[in-house]
């Protein structure tokens, strides 16, 4: 199931937080070779989860972590500003406009995982009246996106072949939605129930959720 937290929030789900983190720095640190830091506890943490951002997490049927992302508003400090504006003509600062970062996958998880992160992203969208989502993204990415139907508009590129870092914009696309919730074997109805307990707008009532 789709989980939306907070970063205050995560001390209420212990397991989720570590494994989370854990598989950051197994991702980014081990298996990309990333310049990150990891911490004595294994985690892979930058300035940015100091900042309170929501994460959307795929938990798991035994209560870990499946697979993550995190979302800003880029109206306060986002990583495409601070690190990555010489691949944008100017920065990206408006309320209607979210960044995405740290897409990480559990090892073991398949597309689908990766199709209800993204699920949940839209459902962002939805509920808070987001327009676009920013992001940098490498090329491995590109076919993951391309295999869930959720490709972004490239804004501007540096490097070649696996070496090469993009920044994307997603805008939201109904068509798209359906065609990532197909591939996430999740019902829409299901996926905005998650949404909608997590934020307090309508109960869960009688959906059957599982992982």
């Amino acid at each position: 199931m789709l989980r939306y937290l907070y970063a205050d929030q995560l001390d209420q789900f212990p397991r989720l937080a570590d494994e989370m983190f854990t598989h950051r720095a197994d991702q980014f640190k081990t298996r990309l070779d990333w310049d990150v830091s990891v911490d004595e506890h294994g985690h892979e943490r930058d300035e940015y989860d100091a900042l309170n951002p929501l994460y959307v997490i795929w938990e798991t049927a035994e209560g870990g972590h499946g697979g993550s992302t995190r979302f800003l508003p880029t109206v306060g400090p986002v990583m495409v500003n601070d690190h990555f504006n010489h691949l944008i003509d100017a920065p990206i600062n408006s309320p209607l406009i979210w960044e995405c970062t740290r897409f990480c996958m559990a090892p073991g998880q398949g597309a689908n995982v990766a199709a209800a992160l993204m699920l949940g992203g839209g459902e962002l969208m939805n509920g808070f009246g987001v327009q676009d989502f920013v992001g940098v993204f490498d090329a491995r990415m590109v076919r993951i996106y391309k295999r869930v139907g959720s490709s972004p508009e490239v804004l501007g590129s540096e490097g070649e072949g696996r070496e090469q870092i993009s920044v994307g914009l997603w805008a939201f696309e109904k068509d798209a939605q359906e065609r990532v919730a197909a591939r996430a074997q999740v019902t829409p109805a299901q996926s905005r129930a998650w949404f909608d307990r997590a934020f307090g707008q309508v109960p869960l009532a009688e959906f059957a959720v599982s992982a």
